[in-house]
């Protein structure tokens, strides 16, 4: 009796660190040694795949979405490199690029286009 008690508590204790240092990492990944980038982290799924060049520092989330001619210039390059989706916003990030997020598609979810509306990568 005294060993079952003694083994639940050490497993309990030992699912509590586990959750802790989980959650330690989901609200500050950079804690993590050796930061994961994000071409890294999209090639960790099986339906994750890397193609072409993913903007430095770019993570699901980053840019401000925009609308109008650069918004619509960047979906056309999206569209024409991978036609059969829909595109349901337009980022720019940070380096005057675009992150086009792209639905109703296989493959990719984020494709990257450059100021001068040149495909340059895609993340599934």
């Amino acid at each position: 009796m005294l060993t079952r008690r003694l083994t639940r508590s050490i497993a309990g204790r030992g699912a509590a660190v586990a959750v802790a240092i989980g959650a330690s990492v989901i609200v500050n990944p950079s804690s993590v040694t050796g930061v994961i980038c994000a071409q890294t982290l999209a090639q960790s799924g099986p339906n994750q795949r890397v193609e072409g060049q993913v903007p430095e520092g770019w993570r699901p989330g980053t840019g401000t979405i925009i609308t109008g001619a650069d918004a619509d210039k960047a979906k056309g390059a999206a569209l024409a490199k991978y036609p059969g989706g829909s595109v349901n916003r337009v980022l720019k990030l940070s380096d005057g690029s675009y992150a086009v997020h792209m639905i109703k598609i296989r493959w990719p979810h984020h494709v990257f286009v450059s100021k001068n509306f040149e495909v340059t990568g895609a993340v599934g």
